[in-house]
């Protein structure tokens, strides 16, 4: 599914994120960027130890990241010539309302740092609702919505697209996505 906005197309599509001929893709990162499961454990298994290494370098000088905080790497073997490491909130550290800040800035430093790169498009998994436990009904319009009034603005993105591995969490972003 998509629409048109502004001079932009935001997007909803069901497969597997790493397949995606985009110029960058986000990872669901810790802290720590350690790759260790769900779509960091797929991302660092199909892109190869560049990723991972890329990003243990980028801990080194940084420290850990702060909830919100994004970071890129080379998209390693990946069609996608990048990763954006977003890290999401961990829903039961925080109140609903932070929770909902939180997210909505990761998603806003992503798109940010994707344009800073001169990168044109992009593809989101469903940030913090795996094992960070946000639910997938509150994240759905809030990740989609950050997306489209970022799109509303002075962007030189193109394609923002956001992609579920499974169907019902397709269907969830497919409600929130026609209610946009």
């Amino acid at each position: 599914m998509k629409k048109s906005i502004g001079k932009a197309t935001l997007e909803i599509v069901q497969g597997d994120i790493t397949t995606l001929p985009v110029d960058a893709i986000v990872n669901a990162a810790n802290e720590y960027l350690k790759h260790g499961g769900g779509v960091a454990a797929t991302i660092s298994r199909k892109g190869g130890p560049t990723i991972q290494q890329e990003s243990n370098a980028l801990i080194e000088k940084l420290g850990p990241l702060s909830t919100g905080e994004v970071v890129i790497t080379s998209g390693g073997k990946l069609p996608a010539r990048f990763v954006i490491h977003a890290v999401g909130p961990v829903w039961s550290e925080h109140s609903p309302a932070e929770a909902d800040d939180l997210l909505g800035r990761a998603v806003r430093n992503c798109l940010a740092l994707a344009e800073e790169n001169g990168l044109k498009s992009i593809a989101f998994p469903a940030i913090s609702t795996g094992i960070y436990g946000f639910p997938i009904e509150r994240a759905a319009p809030l990740l989609l919505g950050e997306a489209a009034d970022y799109l509303r603005g002075q962007t030189k993105l193109e394609r923002v697209l956001f992609c579920l591995y499974d169907d019902a969490s397709y269907q969830v972003f497919d409600s929130a996505f026609a209610a946009l």
